[in-house]
């Protein structure tokens, strides 16, 4: 079994989780943030079966294309030197991390309603 953590931008987000769901590929995400534009973005956990691996990869690969992003002058004042060059920038993609699991352990759902 493997711990695949990919890092995603926030817009493909919804593709990507919508990919894993329809392939029955369970999912959790967090929001975090980094990179050089600061930007939010979202890190995925997926535990999966060794033969699912090379389908987690496709799927990002699909949903998480780059995509040409213009930048407003102003937006890029934060880079040093010549920012009156800065106007377009290459985004999208991810990264993903694949990890071996030793152990893994579904924990059965708790109710917290009233009278369950």
């Amino acid at each position: 079994m493997k711990l695949v953590i990919a890092i995603i931008q926030d817009y493909d987000t919804s593709a990507f989780l919508t990919q894993l769901a329809s392939n029955g590929i369970m999912a959790t995400r967090i929001a975090s943030a980094g990179g050089f534009l600061r930007q939010g973005n979202t890190t995925v956990f997926s535990a999966v079966d060794d033969d699912q691996v090379a389908l987690v990869k496709r799927i990002l690969a699909r949903t998480c294309g780059n995509r040409i992003q213009h930048w407003p002058e102003s937006e890029a004042s934060y880079l040093e030197d010549e920012t009156e060059h800065v106007a377009t920038t290459r985004i999208g993609g991810g990264v993903a991390f694949v990890v071996r699991i030793a152990h893994f352990e579904k924990v059965p759902g708790t109710s917290f309603l009233p009278g369950t």
